[in-house]
């Protein structure tokens, strides 16, 4: 028993001191984003920067243009074609880099750019990084490439002992997603990296949103890259794993560049595409101190948020898969609704979920926020036998929701990483824009007419007060009166999750 003892207090201490030795970062060099005089000759600045010019001849104000990516497809087609493009910089930040055939075609396609001698930063939380790990070690050996983590785990080998003895900062991740080309163009919003993502796996799909810009908001991004790239978070890759040796490979495919000629997209027709929208566009983020939790109330993106909702005279909708309002949130949706204001929320249904536990912090306020005049939708899970003439962004052909987006009056909109809940909000960091535009807030607006209710199941209360979900389809509606496609033992668990006080770890 003795021995025993001592064998558990040498574990004990070695893993305590194994979670304190995060590496020096003393002699780590400091890098920042490629300026205009460095970039405008590339072949991205030849496109792009006379269509700017061409736009501020016209315009007073210091407007971006901006396309949404909803199509998922396109999504990965526009990384892939503006990868293939670059001449200078990728910056590159992510929270989830899937090692599958998506995350393999974008790293290739990223070596490729690093042997044409492109500056390669990429940014990636820790928290999932083994999957793609050997793709990590494998391109971080090259010149032109640096790869950072974001609140690396200590240990290395065990994740599960970097959150026992490092909770509260582990517990903390970079929630951000970015990759701007070149200093000239960007992609922001909430898809990570991997088929999931782009609807190539097999049987499961995020509906999901990103907006690709160029104008004056990249160089916001790049700025707020730039200052998670030499935060007190980011730890050079070789420092956390110094075996990593030239003996690390990576399986290139030469499928990348084929890939890229198969979308037979014009780099001109893709400039100058309709689609395009000019408008005053935000960056909003927070402050990388918040990783390390010192972040003061005015650096978080909460603040910026709270602004740009405002107070909203007509409409507020709202979008989020991962959708826990808490009390609080209960109260400032209710005082806007009690003014007249509509308000329409879509999250996912406990059957779309990918994190049961969340659904519990929500399903708790239903009732709340349905006595209080709010609308709630619940996107459903995917069974072909929705309306077929109601298709486009959120539709039922997707598992899961995944955008994170709001609209205010049908003049502006929110594309982001930031989810309407606390993790969000108190503990991860996040990015996105805030756009003003009408189209893109009307184009929102009408999705939630024409689409939402044939993808979705909206909850509402009947004339006793019971809470039921109508399930509208071609054939006619349907009506549950318990939460649809889930057991008796799936709805006790979600109510005993949301008697437990977790709400600020969800």
């Amino acid at each position: 028993m003795t021995m025993f003892r001592v064998f558990l207090l040498s574990l004990l201490l070695f893993c305590c001191a194994a979670c304190t030795g995060l590496p020096d970062l003393t002699q780590r060099e400091a890098s920042y984003a490629f300026n205009l005089a460095q970039t405008q000759h590339s072949r991205l600045g030849q496109r792009i920067l006379p269509v700017l010019e061409e736009h501020l001849a016209t315009s007073s104000s210091q407007q971006s243009a901006v396309v949404m990516l909803a199509d998922a497809e396109q999504a990965l087609a526009t990384r892939l074609l503006l990868t293939a493009q670059a001449d200078v910089s990728l910056d590159l930040q992510y929270y989830i880099w899937r090692n599958d055939s998506s995350g393999q075609q974008l790293l290739e396609a990223i070596y490729a750019a690093a042997e044409r001698g492109v500056r390669v930063r990429l940014l990636m939380d820790d928290l999932h990084s083994r999957d793609a790990d050997v793709w990590f070690a494998y391109l971080n050996q090259h010149p032109n490439i640096q790869v950072r983590l974001f609140n690396p785990f200590i240990p290395r080998f065990s994740r599960a002992l970097g959150f026992m003895f490092d909770f509260s900062r582990a517990n903390r991740r970079m929630h951000n997603k970015s990759f701007t080309v070149d200093n000239l163009a960007t992609i922001v919003g909430g898809r990570n990296i991997g088929n999931d993502y782009f609807d190539r796996s097999d049987g499961f799909y995020f509906a999901d949103l990103d907006v690709l810009a160029m104008g004056p908001v990249v160089n916001a991004v790049s700025d707020d890259f730039d200052e998670y790239w030499n935060s007190d978070s980011a730890y050079p890759y070789e420092l956390l794993h110094p075996q990593a040796n030239n003996s690390q490979q990576g399986p290139l495919d030469s499928n990348m560049a084929a890939f890229v000629t198969a979308q037979q997209v014009s780099l001109d027709k893709f400039i100058q595409a309709e689609r395009w929208q000019w408008a005053n566009v935000a960056m909003i983020s927070d402050s990388p101190n918040k990783g390390l939790g010192t972040a003061a109330p005015e650096e978080l993106i909460t603040d910026a948020l709270t602004h740009a909702i405002g107070s909203p005279e007509q409409q507020l909708l709202l979008v989020s898969p991962y959708f826990v309002p808490t009390a609080a949130g209960v109260d400032a949706l209710a005082t806007i609704a009690a003014k007249g204001v509509e308000v329409k929320v879509l999250t996912n249904a406990f059957a779309t979920t990918d994190v049961a536990i969340v659904h519990s912090g929500y399903a708790k306020r239903r009732r709340a926020l349905l006595e209080a005049g709010i609308q709630l939708f619940e996107m459903r899970p995917s069974n072909g036998s929705s309306d077929p003439t109601k298709t486009g962004a959120f539709s039922s052909s997707a598992s899961s929701l995944h955008a994170k987006t709001f609209a205010v009056d049908q003049y502006r909109i929110f594309v982001g990483s930031f989810n309407f809940d606390p993790r969000s909000a108190r503990l991860n960091t996040e990015l996105g824009f805030i756009i003003d535009s009408q189209h893109l807030a009307t184009q929102l607006a009408e999705t939630f007419t024409n689409n939402v209710p044939y993808s979705s199941y909206q909850v509402l209360l009947d004339e006793d007060g019971h809470m039921y979900w109508l399930e509208r389809r071609p054939e006619g509606n349907i009506r549950h009166d318990q939460e649809p496609q889930t057991s008796w033992f799936q709805r006790f668990a979600a109510g005993f999750f949301g008697l437990l006080p977790i709400d600020w770890l969800l």
